[in-house]
């Protein structure tokens, strides 16, 4: 009994004699996943934020919020921009997989995969948006028409 009670104290040990050859949080996708979700949502939080901010100049001084929204119109910025579309996109896609693992009988079964299509589909859309959002900006840098 004691050894049954033991066995349910930790859901992460080890059972008794078995040798683990890798701790718990190294390397899984599932724990890449769980960090990645938490970063892009940190990061999409610090985003809003500024936004607010700077949109709130409006109503304080106009030219203030102009010259604030022309110091936004350079290739870093516009990357930091990619950055962040690929950080909500990426939020949005693992939020409904989580979503998923947690109210579908079945979930659990399928977070695996369904982690690697996410990660196919925001690909898929990363890709060309990446195009679309840097096209300007390389063309403005190399001097095309």
């Amino acid at each position: 009994m004691l050894e049954a009670l033991h066995s349910m104290a930790s859901t992460t040990a080890a059972p008794p004699g078995a040798r683990s050859t890798r701790s718990l949080y190294r390397g899984d996708p599932g724990m890449w996943s769980w960090v990645a979700h938490r970063i892009t949502g940190v990061a999409t939080f610090f985003f809003l934020f500024v936004h607010v901010l700077d949109t709130a100049l409006v109503r304080v001084s106009p030219d203030t919020y102009d010259r604030v929204i022309d110091t936004y119109k350079n290739p870093l910025v516009n990357l930091m921009e990619v950055g962040l579309v690929g950080a909500v996109l990426y939020h949005a896609l693992n939020g409904v997989r989580v979503m998923l693992v947690d109210f579908w009988e079945k979930g659990a079964k399928y977070q695996r995969p369904m982690l690697w299509i996410i990660v196919a589909v925001w690909a898929v859309v990363m890709i060309p948006g990446v195009y679309f959002m840097l096209e300007r900006t390389v063309r403005d840098l190399v001097g095309g028409s």
